[in-house]
């Protein structure tokens, strides 16, 4: 920048101004030093390089689950933000280990990364605000930060709790299953704070209605062997899994089971993954608009990563919507 900065007449703060912030520099400087950056074939460094906390050119993403479709259907959206600023994803799963969390927050740190997205694999986020206040760029994805420490997105899983449990009271239902995932999970317990709202709203009591049983991993074998668990007296007449991969697992064990869905049972799940509207019966889900929900993560993060002086602390939540299909109604 130096070159150009002399070849243009101009300082090297006004070259660096035209790479970056072109809309702060007059017209006839601009056409000048881009005169000057084609003259000499000067070639700026890749954006990244602009961010602050690291020198390199890749962004980490931690999610908790990559086995997970609904996490496979947000990296889109972060990626194509990413890819505008000329960024490379590095992505690693924590497998909903704490450990595992920290030794990757570690290995990134170590390679300087300038930012992180990241959902946690549990409640407590202190050493992720830690992590920022040593220079590294962290936005929450797909959880919320009750304190507002940390840039946040997410959707409002209370309400897509309360959506699903509203619709199968609607439908007549009065013995819900919920299987849920483990409490420290934060998604898990606003769902399931959601669900036992719709109940209440209703009149009924949260402990007649539902029967909750908590899975040690959200996967479609488990969602199939909590099926086993379920009382054989007042036995359930509707299923709420905490997300369409549990619900697929319950929906094989079901038919596996000459148990009808809806007739005998109905089944909904939540996320809306792709696969929702292909099984047979098509899942009625809980949809989280995924693809906006990494676009908004990764234009947090680059703000955050970036240290802009303007830069505070947002919180954007989308709204889940029910999406009803026929697994709940025939």
């Amino acid at each position: 920048m130096v070159d150009v900065a002399a070849h243009a007449g101009v300082s090297v703060g006004t070259v660096s101004n035209v790479l970056n912030r072109p809309e702060l520099v007059a017209e006839r400087t601009l056409r000048r030093v881009r005169a000057s950056i084609k003259a000499l074939g000067f070639v700026p460094s890749a954006p990244a390089r602009q961010l602050r906390g690291g020198s390199g050119r890749s962004v980490g993403v931690m999610v908790r689950d990559i086995g997970n479709p609904f996490f496979s259907e947000v990296l889109p959206g972060i990626e194509t933000r990413l890819s505008q600023e000329e960024l490379l994803l590095v992505l690693c799963s924590s497998s909903d280990s704490i450990e595992k969390e920290a030794y990757y927050l570690q290995i990134l740190e170590q390679h300087r990364v300038p930012g992180i997205l990241i959902t946690p694999a549990g409640q407590d986020i202190s050493h992720l605000v830690e992590l920022r206040r040593r220079g590294i760029g962290m936005v929450l994805l797909d959880r919320p930060d009750p304190d507002s420490q940390l840039c946040a997105v997410a959707v409002d899983n209370v309400r897509g709790g309360e959506l699903a449990g509203a619709h199968l009271l609607s439908l007549g239902h009065r013995r819900i299953g919920f299987f849920n995932g483990p409490s420290i999970v934060r998604q898990c317990a606003d769902r399931r704070e959601g669900l036992i709202k719709a109940v209440r709203a209703a009149g009924l009591d949260p402990a007649e209605v539902i029967t909750e049983i908590t899975l040690p991993a959200l996967t479609p074998r488990e969602g199939e062997a909590a099926l086993e668990r379920l009382p054989g007296k007042h036995r359930p007449t509707a299923l709420f899994c905490v997300n369409d991969t549990v619900a697929l697992g319950a929906l094989r064990g079901l038919e596996q089971r000459g148990v009808r869905v809806p007739h005998d049972m109905a089944v909904m799940g939540y996320d809306d993954v792709e696969f929702a509207a292909l099984l047979s019966p098509s899942l009625t889900s809980v949809r989280q608009p995924k693809h906006q929900l990494g676009q908004a993560a990764a234009e947090l993060l680059l703000t955050d990563a970036r240290g802009d002086a303007s830069h505070w602390h947002q919180e954007i939540v989308f709204q889940p919507e029910l999406v009803v299909r026929a697994s709940t109604t025939a």
